[in-house]
């Protein structure tokens, strides 16, 4: 029998099977997925092979071939990594410039990590309604930056939405029969965003802290809800940060777009862009083409694998 991987609690996942069944199953012996060191063999968004029991539970017997997945490092100390969803066809991520802020560290390092797995990525501003008008200008540069680089970008207001769901009609238009990551730090409203596009599922939501400009985890694990116009989210814990775990050093310049474009006219082919002579990444760099920020956050994944070891993107 087979199925999908709609749920994971940590020992339990809730696997749809088929034929439509709910099946609440765990893993079967020492099972692990070769060549991945995860604190998760089995994510939401995999088709496993189960192996039913006689009190209608199920063992996951094998997991099938996967198109894709996205992971970040694992929140523990060990070198692990954790897979955040399996077999998407794209990820949003949901982004706050304040309330709290959502660092362009963050931004950079997720869609780089994207980029690593080959998954597209929208970007959704939210809370645009709390928003000074300062706010609003810098919302709208940010805006201007990654749609120039080619990331589509959505600015909305989940709360306002509650009062008209109709206002998250372009987010419908980009979710409507495809699976996708829903991902972003705490408090940035991705429970109260996921409420709204799908009545009914109630997903419990909590204040931000406003001492500190933080969010509380109100999700503790994932899970696929169908929304109703069609297709899947994955809802996923908030996550702190995302690390080049994954990446060798000079693979990292790949997964930035517009400094891969420009690498292509570096007079050595291999450069980092940190101090060559005639490096066109720098030069981009000095003559704005290329946003600071965003090669900051180069920089910072490069120092990820240069010092071995993970920092956070705050």
């Amino acid at each position: 029998m087979y199925g999908l991987v709609i749920k994971n609690t940590g020992s339990w996942y809730t696997v749809l099977t088929d034929d439509g069944q709910t099946i609440q199953s765990k893993i079967k012996g020492n099972f692990r997925l070769k060549g991945i060191r995860s604190t998760n063999p089995v994510a939401v968004g995999d088709r496993v092979e189960l192996i039913t029991n006689q009190d209608g539970s199920a063992f996951i017997k094998d997991i099938c071939d996967r198109r894709n997945y996205i992971i970040r490092k694992a929140s523990n100390l060990s070198k692990q990594s954790h897979i955040l969803a399996a077999n998407v066809d794209q990820a949003a991520l949901i982004i706050t410039v304040n309330y709290p802020q959502t660092s362009t560290t963050f931004i950079d390092r997720f869609l780089a990590s994207a980029e690593a797995y080959n998954i597209p990525v929208v970007l959704i501003f939210n809370k645009t309604d709390l928003l000074s008008d300062d706010e609003k200008h810098y919302q709208q540069m940010m805006v201007d930056l990654y749609e120039h680089i080619g990331y589509h970008c959505l600015q909305l207001s989940a709360a306002d939405a509650a009062d008209d769901r109709r206002l998250l009609d372009p987010l419908v238009e980009v979710l409507k029969d495809k699976i996708t990551l829903f991902s972003g730090n705490s408090g940035v409203g991705k429970s109260t965003l996921l409420n709204v596009l799908i009545p009914g599922i109630n997903l419990r939501t909590a204040e931000i802290s406003y001492a500190h400009q933080t969010g509380m985890h109100t999700t503790t694990f994932s899970e696929m809800l169908a929304i109703p116009e069609g297709g899947w989210v994955i809802d996923t814990p908030g996550v702190k940060g995302f690390g080049a775990y994954d990446m060798e050093p000079e693979e990292i310049c790949s997964y930035f777009k517009e400094i891969f474009e420009y690498s292509k006219d570096c007079r050595f082919n291999n450069c980092t862009h940190t101090h060559e002579p005639d490096c066109a990444v720098i030069r981009a760099v000095e003559n704005h083409y290329i946003s600071q920020s965003r090669y900051n956050s180069y920089l910072s994944m490069l120092e990820d694998k240069n010092e071995s070891k993970y920092r956070e993107a705050f």
